[in-house]
């Protein structure tokens, strides 16, 4: 299957989710998790608080909310890399956002 883009009904759900992860996961560590769509990707931000938005992860779109293919922002590379598979929290990597957002927690503090 050919995805170009997130349909919008989904983009909300996934701006819904992480918001509840901000609120369940993230409150009052003055950390929080950021969306942005490009495409069939989701772009998943840290605002810290300080130094605005950095990236974390991003997440291709397949057509099943379950399967998302994950890739972890390396800031040696300055890009996002999809074959590393060695980083803290890749093992909460599982196709589901809410695997992809701990991973992210646990990989970027």
């Amino acid at each position: 299957m050919n995805i170009e883009t997130i349909p919008e009904g989904i983009r909300e759900d996934i701006r819904e989710e992480v918001e509840r992860f901000n609120e369940d996961e993230l409150e009052g560590s003055g950390k929080q998790y950021q969306v942005r769509f490009e495409g069939r990707y989701v772009y998943i931000d840290r605002d810290d608080g300080f130094a605005g938005p950095s990236p974390i992860l991003r997440l291709g779109f397949t057509g099943n909310l379950f399967d998302w293919e994950f890739a972890i922002f390396k800031y040696s590379m300055n890009d996002y890399d999809e074959e590393e598979t060695f980083f803290p929290g890749a093992d909460q990597v599982d196709g589901t956002l809410q695997g992809a957002l701990r991973a992210g927690m646990k990989a970027y503090g």
